[in-house]
C-alpha cells in the first residue's frame, strides 16, 4: 500500500493531460505559486459536482491569493470536457486513468474501490503545507484550501 503524504512532504513531480492536448506539470509552478490540488473520485457523480463546483465558486479568491486549482481524477480527456464545459470550470482537470499519480500522493481508495478525495495544499517550493482527506466533507475541502493558501501570503 502507498505511503500517504504529510504535510512538510515534497509534494511528487507529475505530468498529466487535460484537455486540448495540454500537460500540466507540478514543476511549471515551482518558485511561482502555490498550487491547490485536489483528488476527486468522477465526474457527474453528486458529491464531486458539489466539490468541483465549490472550488469554481472561489476559484477567484484563489487567484487573488495567487494560487493555480487543478483537479485530478481517473476519468478520461473526453468525461472532463463534457464536465468542465457543463459546469463552465475555470480550471483544468487532469486524466490519471491509471491512478498512478494518485497513488504517489497516497490517494487512497476507499475500502479498496471507491477513490479517495484528497485535496493539497502544495507552497511554491514544491513542499505540502495542507491536506484535507475525506470522502463525504465537498466544500469544506474548498474552505480548508482557501484558509491555507490565506495563511501562506506573499512569502509562500
Amino acid at each position: 500500500m502507498p505511503q500517504s503524504m504529510a504535510v512538510g512532504d515534497a509534494a511528487p513531480e507529475f505530468e498529466l493531460e487535460a484537455v486540448a492536448g495540454q500537460r500540466w506539470r507540478l514543476s511549471d509552478f515551482r518558485g511561482k505559486k502555490p498550487v491547490v490540488l485536489f483528488f476527486y473520485p468522477k465526474d457527474e457523480t453528486a458529491g464531486c459536482t458539489i466539490e468541483v463546483c465549490s472550488f469554481r465558486d472561489a476559484y477567484q479568491d484563489f487567484v487573488r491569493a495567487g494560487a493555480e486549482v487543478i483537479g485530478v481524477s481517473a476519468d478520461t480527456l473526453a468525461s472532463h470536457e463534457r464536465f468542465v464545459g457543463k459546469h463552465g470550470l475555470p480550471f483544468p482537470l487532469l486524466s490519471d486513468p491509471g491512478g498512478e499519480v494518485a497513488k504517489r500522493y497516497g490517494v487512497h481508495k476507499a475500502l479498496g474501490v471507491f477513490p479517495g478525495r484528497v485535496t493539497f495544499v502544495i507552497d511554491r517550493h514544491g513542499i505540502v503545507v495542507h491536506i484535507t482527506d475525506g470522502r463525504l466533507i465537498f466544500k469544506r475541502h474548498v474552505t480548508d484550501a482557501l484558509a491555507a493558501i490565506s495563511k501562506l501570503g506573499a512569502g509562500s
